[in-house]
């Protein structure tokens, strides 16, 4: 039986920690760090995240400020909010809720909004330093990937690691630090001739797909490491792009869905916004 990569449990840690380092960054400098999310439209799914994201702002002491615009809103709109954020002193974090809306460009955010506030990752400023193995912002997504990996110490150096998936919101940029820990990294996607041949040499297995219990047990190497990002709705409920129930009696280590990547995300876009106002004073 493989160990479960607790996500729910680490992010808790995480938040004890951010409660404190928050305090002392606030005492110090009359002011706490302060996370931005745009969001445009009406989208469900969007505000439920949004709103998730402002309760745990106010748990850990971030300030919290919600731009919402109109689903009609134009690219000038959109422009001037991030223009706004990014040179106003009190906002060190700023993230668009996406998809945007089919009219607005994603290249919008990443053209406008100013790197060092760019909490998730997304401008090609942060994208390039990430490549280079030189300090930036990574989407907090794959971020907590590895942090998990880190928190259970499963060794990473010299490592076989597969990442299924080439999104440039999680499997590149997790590919990139997966590299940046000395493993040795192959990216596998919807074109790889033998998938299974490759995942199966895999010590540190990722996968980030999008398509339900697409990784079998016969996939996976025994006792490896398998970090799921899959978030797949089905009758049956949310199941990852990893078959848990079989592949738990292989992997040494595995995420569940839900409860492993998932709660990680949060506290490593909030981890990002400390970051992002420690470095806007100086402080790293």
């Amino acid at each position: 039986m493989s160990i479960p990569l607790d996500g729910r449990a680490v992010a808790a840690k995480i938040k004890e920690e951010l409660i404190r380092d928050v305090a002392v960054f606030a005492g110090a400098h009359g002011h706490a760090p302060g996370l931005a999310v745009v969001i445009v439209g009406e989208d469900p799914a969007s505000k439920v995240y949004v709103k998730r994201i402002s309760a745990n702002c106010n748990e850990v002491g971030v300030r919290f400020e919600r731009i919402a615009l109109p689903a009609g809103a134009s690219a000038v709109d959109l422009e001037a909010a991030l223009v706004r954020l990014s040179e106003d002193p009190r906002t060190t974090g700023v993230i668009v809720q996406m998809p945007l809306p089919k009219h607005l460009s994603a290249k919008i955010v990443t053209d406008t909004l100013s790197p060092a506030k760019d909490v998730d990752g997304l401008c090609p400023v942060n994208a390039g330093l990430l490549m280079m193995g030189q300090p930036c912002f990574v989407p907090s997504t794959p971020l907590g990937g590895l942090e998990l990996l880190k928190r259970y110490e499963i060794p990473l150096k010299g490592a076989e690691a597969v990442v299924v998936g080439r999104s440039p919101v999680v499997g590149k940029p997790m590919a990139n630090l997966l590299l940046n820990e000395h493993a040795t990294v192959t990216i596998c996607h919807s074109r790889t001739r033998d998938l299974a041949a490759e995942t199966r040499r895999a010590d540190v297995l990722v996968a980030a797909i999008g398509k339900a219990k697409m990784i079998t047990a016969d996939m996976i190497k025994p006792g490896a490491a398998v970090v799921d990002f899959g978030i797949n709705p089905t009758e049956a409920g949310i199941v990852g792009d990893v078959d848990f129930e079989a592949a738990k009696e292989v992997a040494g280590w595995i995420t569940p869905v839900p409860g492993g990547t998932g709660p990680m995300t949060n506290v490593m876009l909030l981890r990002n916004t400390l970051t992002a106002a420690k470095r806007l004073v100086g402080e790293e």
